[in-house]
């Protein structure tokens, strides 16, 4: 891949997880970190959702953003080795905010294709 290629790529890859983060915005969570990285994994996007009752507990979730030619390249992209390493960057998330811990949390994908808002693969996978 060339390198204006590449830039395009890095565009289109920033322009998805900026509309990830309005759509997770518009379904009521806040984003408190993008491109979140520790030394073992990093994480697209970590939004939270606070319940407006105190009987329920907050909700926590760590999203992968993937920008293929296509949604179906975008889902079949993120590898199982990956999902791993997000659990990873997510546990050191959790050990670094303390107050989060007693959160609820799921592990969601972004997948677009060109020319196409994200969709949302809400718990796209269970932590192994």
């Amino acid at each position: 891949m060339d390198n204006d290629a590449r830039r395009k790529a890095e565009r289109e890859g920033r322009w998805a997880e900026f509309a990830a983060g309005l759509i997770l915005t518009f379904k009521g969570f806040r984003v408190i970190e993008r491109r979140y990285r520790s030394p073992v994994g990093e994480i697209d996007i970590i939004a939270l959702r606070r319940w407006p009752f105190e009987t329920e507990r907050p909700l926590i979730v760590f999203a992968e953003v993937k920008k293929r030619r296509s949604e179906d390249e975008a889902a079949e992209s993120l590898s199982s080795r990956q999902q791993k390493r997000i659990e990873r960057a997510a546990g050191a998330f959790l050990a670094a905010n303390p107050p989060l811990n007693g959160a609820d949390m799921r592990f969601d994908v972004f997948v677009a294709g060109r020319g196409f808002w994200p969709r949302h693969i809400k718990n796209a996978w269970q932590p192994g």
